[in-house]
């Protein structure tokens, strides 16, 4: 029996991203951890979690938590991959912002950030939002809540036509309308949709935002679907993109199963048969996955053997299992003959990283190989490029939505800084550096090591390079003492500050975030000629 396992199966990059938020609270002890809503579709892991001190919280238990907070408790909560509804968001924010005791952790996605975006912009006076999707799913709910006003949901072509051809639908002439998926929307059902509103609303603003991963992880299903002699889908009926590849596989090869684990695998009668294909949603561990494929498999000693054997090449996307744990390096179980060795520095951007308070025998490790050694049979890996291209997408995400996010300064290179974020090198100009013009690269080099806000300003997609700002973030704080400062000055309030300036009218006084200007009469009570007489 051959079996095949799906390139694109289990966890996506945007449910990858909430789990290891999750991992990194626990391990850092973030005080009482929830997540609102489900963290992923996959009763085995968030049941892990749960005994793991990780609680489940809906939003009508916000406000309990805002009380928490406020009373001193250290509260984590985790937003999930879908997105929550933006009022909820909001409301955990603003807590957040009030009492410092309060992390909140936003998880979503950023291509489901970028839907939402689109909702907002594109909804209200004049314009109509389509949004092409299941309306009881959490990632529906959370996009419709960013429209400014109504906006409408289809679950697919049937109902969208039906209601176009009815006497709801508006006149072109009325409005503009606007039309988006849901990430993971069946992309056969996405064209019949375009097709059908392109007839009506010739001006249609489209905006394909089914998630590329979604389509990789669909178009490679019916592939394999129709070449194997029969298909396992693996995940959670409760997934909607596991649904979605069950759906495309039971289309076209009819021998195909829905597994939520291998404990479920004697519940389905799967035939003996030559070729055996495997997909999971995103929700699926890639564990369970392999534990699926151990379970299917019958292998003899040569087989085994023959797997042992493999060998590995240079760009490899490689996972294995931490066998050891030193202070400069870690080693890993690749599953062959080649032992796999990660150094610190390919590990982490902090030279000061304690590694075994990173990683623990056990922990499961993906990284790119980048030189093999048949003669000493250890293949050395770097993690930081693997995690580097994963987490792009959520500096692209950052910079969509101009938050202020954190990184640490690790080099002073032609022109500027580089800052690490999220293992993202990010080059920050030196005239963006806060960092005055006439200071010197002495200045510069002083910010190595330290963690600095700032703006994402610039994406180079097509180079995978982007640009900061910490002057932004100067600006903006500065910006917020001001109106600060403003908000509640009185006459009659008292200041102190450094003399910053004189002119013969009077000195000026540094505030922190304004300037004061004390006239020469208000600064002796005999008469003088220059402030320098006093100040």
């Amino acid at each position: 029996m051959n079996i095949t396992v799906a390139k694109h199966a289990g966890f996506c990059f945007g449910v990858r991203r909430a789990t290891d938020a999750a991992e990194r609270a626990l391990l850092q002890g973030e005080g009482r951890i929830y997540t609102l809503g489900r963290l992923i579709h996959n009763d085995g892991y968030t049941e892990g979690l749960r005994r793991r001190g990780v609680s489940e919280i809906s939003a009508e238990d916000i406000d309990c938590v805002c009380k928490m907070a406020e009373a001193g408790e250290k509260v984590t909560v985790i937003i999930r991959a879908h997105g929550e509804i933006k009022e909820n968001v909001d409301k955990l924010k603003a807590c957040e912002e009030k009492h410092p005791n309060l992390k909140v952790l936003d998880c979503t996605c950023p291509y489901v950030i970028k839907v939402r975006k689109i909702a907002r912009e594109n909804s209200g006076d004049g314009k109509l939002f389509i949004l092409i999707g299941a309306e009881d799913h959490p990632e529906v709910k959370g996009i419709m809540s960013c429209c400014v006003g109504e906006g409408k949901i289809f679950s697919g072509a049937e109902e969208l036509d039906v209601w176009l051809k009815s006497d709801k639908a508006p006149n072109k002439e009325e409005v503009t309308i606007t039309m988006a998926a849901q990430t993971t929307q069946k992309l056969s059902e996405w064209k019949k949709c375009l097709e059908i509103i392109k007839k009506v609303y010739t001006n249609a603003l489209i905006f394909d935002t089914i998630c590329n991963v979604t389509e990789e992880r669909q178009t490679e299903a019916a592939r394999l679907a129709a070449e194997s002699d029969a298909m396992i889908v693996i995940g959670s009926r409760g997934s909607s993109n596991t649904m979605k590849l069950y759906e495309i596989c039971s289309g076209v090869c009819n021998n195909t199963f829905l597994l939520e684990d291998a404990s479920t695998l004697r519940e389905v009668n799967v035939p003996r048969c030559e070729n055996i294909s495997i997909t999971a949603g995103a929700s699926t561990p890639y564990s369970v996955i392999q534990e699926v494929k151990q379970t299917m498999s019958e292998k003899n000693f040569a087989e085994l053997l023959e797997e042992s054997m493999k060998t590995l090449n240079t760009g490899d996307i490689v996972t294995g299992v931490v066998t050891s744990i030193s202070q400069n390096e870690i080693t890993l179980d690749l599953g062959t003959k080649t032992t796999g060795v990660i150094v610190h520095d390919k590990l982490t951007d902090d030279a000061s990283a304690k590694l075994d308070e990173m990683f623990k025998i056990g922990d499961e490790v993906k990284a790119k190989v980048i030189r093999v050694s048949d003669v000493e049979g250890i293949a050395m890996l770097d993690k930081l490029r693997v995690d580097s291209e994963q987490n792009w997408y959520g500096i692209v995400a950052k910079c969509e939505s101009g938050e202020v996010v954190e990184g640490k300064i690790v080099e002073v290179v032609k022109g500027g800084l580089i800052i690490s974020i999220d293992s993202v090198r990010v080059f920050i100009p030196a005239s963006l550096s806060g960092v005055a013009k006439e200071a010197g690269p002495e200045a510069l080099q002083a910010l190595v090591g330290t963690t600095q806000k700032v703006k994402i300003i610039e994406i180079k997609e097509d180079r995978k390079r982007a640009f900061a700002s910490i002057r932004a973030v100067q600006r903006e704080e500065r910006k917020a003492r001001e109106e600060a400062f403003w908000s509640q000055v009185e006459v009659g309030q008292i200041f102190e500050g450094p003399v910053k300036g004189l002119t013969n009218y009077g000195a000026f006084v540094d505030l922190g975030c304004v300037d004061g200007m004390v006239h020469t009469s208000e600064l002796s009570w005999r008469r003088i000629k220059h402030p320098s007489e006093v100040v």
